[in-house]
């Protein structure tokens, strides 16, 4: 097919792990093409083959920050145009296309192209290294914080047991040991529980001695890429570097508005009658 006579294309894909299913579609929303291809070295490059027959073309690939993510980054690595296509977006289209909603890989692929069909500002995929090394250490600190969490219900779960009252809730891996000091239990229950509680005090101690450093790490990475961010009241260096990784490239949004109702920030009217209010709008971004 010769260049200039190419349709410019929008290819949505549905990803999986080890498979990948899309739609080529054109600007008028026409069907030109689509399949199912492997994510093994011969399925990817049979898919980039069969694409590369349309020249103008953009992939819209659903949850490019996570399932997604391993295929778009290859084709971004490939000099392939890539959009990330949120997957409550592509689920709120499928709900007004036919078919009544029904949830397939083709279906799917078909709402993802419609999206980028139809949707400007849909965040590029681009290849940066340091955002990339800025994402997978604000990830790391946060499944510390969830650790931490968890580990801090399941002590005071056993706190409650052997001591009359508990502890107090804001309660550190030291304070939970010298408490842990007091406590002689006589049955082969009590003993177990007292146990693992000492266990999971060795833990906590253990995780925020790494949240400790991976704060640290965040700072100095944050600071690397010029950001003013941590200067803001409120927000620190985990605070500072997911609105760096979420946000991407700012250019993408024409101005603060568009901004705003991305972070879901924006005021939304929900006035009646003669009442005139706003509210704080519960959609955007969640991550922000």
């Amino acid at each position: 097919m010769d260049e200039q006579e190419s349709p410019r294309v929008v290819i949505g894909m549905d990803p999986h792990k080890r498979s990948v299913t899309i739609e080529v579609m054109t600007a008028d929303e026409s069907i030109v093409g689509g399949g199912r291809f492997p994510t093994d070295a011969d399925g990817y490059g049979r898919l980039l083959a069969y694409a590369r027959q349309w020249h103008q073309r953009i992939w819209a690939v659903e949850g490019c920050a996570g399932i997604g993510k391993h295929v778009a980054d290859r084709l971004v690595a490939d000099g392939e145009d890539v959009v990330d296509v949120p997957a409550k977006m592509s689920a709120r289209v499928r709900i007004f296309t036919t078919g009544h909603g029904r949830k397939t890989d083709v279906t799917d692929a078909h709402s993802i192209a419609l999206v980028g069909v139809r949707m400007s500002g849909l965040r590029p995929v681009i290849n940066d290294e340091q955002l990339e090394v800025l994402r997978m250490c604000v990830d790391r600190r946060r499944s510390l914080g969830e650790e931490h969490t968890r580990k801090v219900c399941q002590l005071h779960k056993l706190l409650l047991e052997l001591i009359p009252g508990g502890a107090k809730t804001f309660l550190s891996a030291a304070q939970a040991k010298e408490l842990l000091k007091k406590v002689r239990p006589t049955t082969a229950a009590g003993k177990v529980r007292k146990a693992h509680a000492l266990e999971l005090t060795a833990d906590l101690a253990t995780i925020y001695a790494r949240t400790k450093a991976a704060d640290k790490e965040l700072k100095a990475l944050v600071a690397e890429t010029g950001s003013s961010l941590m200067d803001l009241h409120g927000i620190g260096p985990s605070g500072a570097a997911r609105l760096l990784v979420e946000v991407g490239d700012i250019t993408r949004f024409p101005d603060r508005n568009h901004f705003a109702s991305w972070t879901g920030t924006a005021p939304i009217d929900a006035s009646s009658g003669e009442h005139v209010r706003h509210r704080l709008s519960r959609g955007g971004n969640r991550q922000t």
